[in-house]
């Protein structure tokens, strides 16, 4: 149900035990983020930075368990919503031709009507205090890894309308400090509001924007959901609030924001405008997005209500807080994909390793030959899916959460030269390892006739492979113990196909048999560590480029790129990880922070990890 407020969310999640007010002094540079990123790693709560160098609290991993997204849209689980959907369309297209079933619509209209945001012409409680002069700079914005360009806003939800339609448009587009009165605006080539900016330069108009923070949390979960077009985030917010968002208007421009939020920042973008460089930023991928040109935005006002608590989360290296918001979204919209596109669908995962859009895992009909292929190519056309750069498809007798299951099954029982499609298409811009900007390959594999009818024997001789090879550091067959026809290498690259020259001659060498995939890494990255190894892969890999079949053996490249060894003309970002300096002082501190239990930074474990240079890897 609705919250007014959101203390009225930190309430209910102190009531549940589910946050952790922090009194010590955490700074927003860099301090907060490091404190966060050992609690979320570590399944911790929400926290509320109380002294944090300004007058505002500072709220942060309130999304960050699937108990707290579910307070958050007020259902105990999120298939309830689903549910819902799926209840709700089945009603809507139910035949009415009859009186009686026309009488019985009625109470459905109304319902889908109180969903309707309505415009109030009184002011909203978000704009109790006035800036005399805005300051983005009095509010307390992070600056959350030690390569950022800046401190940045990470949860807005910025408001556009498209200037020939007049359709709003509600997205979030991560927003770094420049100045007091000026912030970058960093929507992404496919997004709605980037679509609204070309329209504006075309008719050579200034863009008004507004941005809101806090307010009922469903507001920055709408924000962030794939809804069509044409489909107001606020019905979809009344929805899910059940009740109606009550909108107010700006002080400074036309637009309209929810009366209820804690923060409204309003201004405008102007196309006439050189863009201005923004980032570096540690991404959610778990590296730096490189700097880009984007848009500058101008702020004209900043109102807030009384006692606002400002929100924020960091990403980084997943787990973070955002896969929780990623797994709404997995469970909200099973249903209306399967209502609007892929009837034949019956379950989606999209794993926390695979950062949204690089791997989803489908479980589907098997009813006529090529379904699965169909199912796929459907997807790889359809909103937001076609960024999807591996994606598997499995049949409705398969557990798709079993990881170990599915790549006995892959791995044993798929044909390689059947059910395997290349393809390319759009790619997420932040996707570093494509051969071009927002371009890139994708794989699916179609194991959907597979049900681990054959198991094949391997044999793999470790300790020779190493002796013939130096530049190899370690290798990891564990998995074939399970069946598992698979193996991990971790190696020094020296020259071109260098990957592919260690292969075929441990094939061909007879160091090992009936071997079905190999997988090469980086040589500092630890080949038993299977979640970063599939982390790292699905980052650092561009299908058509980086995987290649000897016979009947699946090679896997998923090292850094580089111009030398494989041609690669573009710049390669480094991972994410805290300074030295930070990790100490928040040793020094945890203690005061009242956070139980030391728990050591994330950070040095993934420190090997790092290239020289920062950002961008030299």
């Amino acid at each position: 149900m609705a919250k007014k407020t959101l203390s009225e969310f930190i309430t209910v999640l102190e009531n549940h035990n589910e946050l952790v007010r922090i009194k010590e002094f955490a700074s927003p540079k860099l301090e907060v983020a490091e404190i966060t990123d050992r609690i979320v790693k570590s399944g911790g709560k929400a926290l509320l930075f109380e002294n944090n160098g300004t007058k505002f609290p500072l709220l942060i991993n309130a999304f960050g368990s699937e108990n707290r997204i579910c307070h958050a849209l007020g259902v105990n689980n999120l298939e309830e919503i689903s549910n819902e959907i799926d209840m709700l369309f089945k009603k809507v297209v139910s035949s009415k031709s009859g009186l009686a079933e026309k009488v019985k619509f009625l109470p459905v209209l109304n319902e889908l009507a109180s969903w309707m945001p309505k415009t109030v012409k009184k002011k909203g409680v978000c704009q109790e205090i006035i800036m005399a002069k805005p300051d983005i700079n009095l509010l307390p914005v992070l600056t959350c890894w030690p390569n950022d360009g800046g401190p940045f806003v990470t949860l807005p939800v910025v408001h556009t309308v498209d200037p020939n339609t007049g359709i709003r448009n509600v997205g979030m587009y991560r927003m770094q400090v420049s100045s007091s009165e000026m912030t970058g605006m960093h929507w992404h080539l496919h997004k709605n509001s980037a679509r609204h900016f070309n329209e504006y330069k075309k008719l050579g108009k200034r863009m008004p924007v507004s941005v809101t923070l806090g307010g009922d949390p469903v507001y920055t979960y709408v924000a962030t959901a794939p809804l069509p077009d044409n489909i107001d985030e606020y019905i979809f917010a009344g929805f899910l609030r059940k009740e109606k968002v009550k909108m107010v208007k700006c002080l400074t421009n036309d637009l309209e924001v929810p009366g209820d939020v804690d923060f409204v920042i309003e201004g405008y973008v102007d196309p006439a405008e050189d863009l201005i460089n923004e980032g570096p930023f540690g991404d959610h991928t778990g590296f730096y997005s490189l700097p880009e040109l984007y848009p500058r935005f101008h702020i004209t006002c900043i109102t807030h209500r009384r006692n606002a608590v400002y929100p924020t989360t960091i990403v980084g290296i997943p787990p973070q807080e955002d896969a929780w918001l990623g797994k709404a979204t997995e469970r909200i919209f099973l249903s209306p994909i399967k209502l609007a596109m892929q009837p034949e669908i019956v379950d989606m995962n999209m794993p926390v390793e695979g950062v949204f859009h690089n791997l989803v895992i489908l479980k589907t009909k098997n009813d006529y030959p090529g379904q699965g292929k169909k199912i796929i190519n459907g997807l790889w056309g359809a909103g937001q899916m076609m960024f999807t750069k591996v994606m598997i498809a499995m049949n409705d007798r398969t557990d798709i959460f079993d990881y170990k299951n599915i790549l006995k099954l892959i791995l044993n029982d798929v044909d390689f030269a059947e059910d395997i499609i290349f393809s390319k298409g759009p790619d997420d811009i932040l996707d570093h390892s494509s051969e071009k900007y927002a371009y890139g390959g994708k794989i699916a594999i179609d194991a959907t006739t597979s049900d681990y009818k054959k198991v094949i024997p391997v044999e793999i001789n470790k300790n020779e492979i190493l002796a013939q090879f130096s530049e190899i550091v370690e290798v990891n067959s564990d998995l074939c113990q399970d069946e598992i026809p698979m193996a991990v290498i971790s190696f020094s690259k020296n020259k071109v196909d260098h990957h592919l020259v260690i292969a075929e001659k441990i094939r061909s060498d007879n160091f090992s048999s009936g071997l079905k995939c190999i997988v090469f890494v980086d040589a500092q990255v630890d080949v038993y560590e299977l979640k970063d190894i599939a982390w790292l892969v699905l980052n650092n890999i561009d299908p058509g480029r980086d995987i290649r079949f000897i016979e009947n053996t699946m090679i896997i490249d998923g090292t850094r790129k580089t111009k030398e060894f494989d041609n690669f003309k573009r710049s390669w970002p480094n991972v994410i990880v805290s300074d030295d300096a930070t990790i100490k002082t928040v040793d020094e501190k945890w203690l005061r922070l009242g956070l139980g239990e030391f728990i050591e930074s994330p950070s040095l474990k993934y420190k090997k990890l790092l290239w020289p240079g920062g950002a961008e890897a030299e």
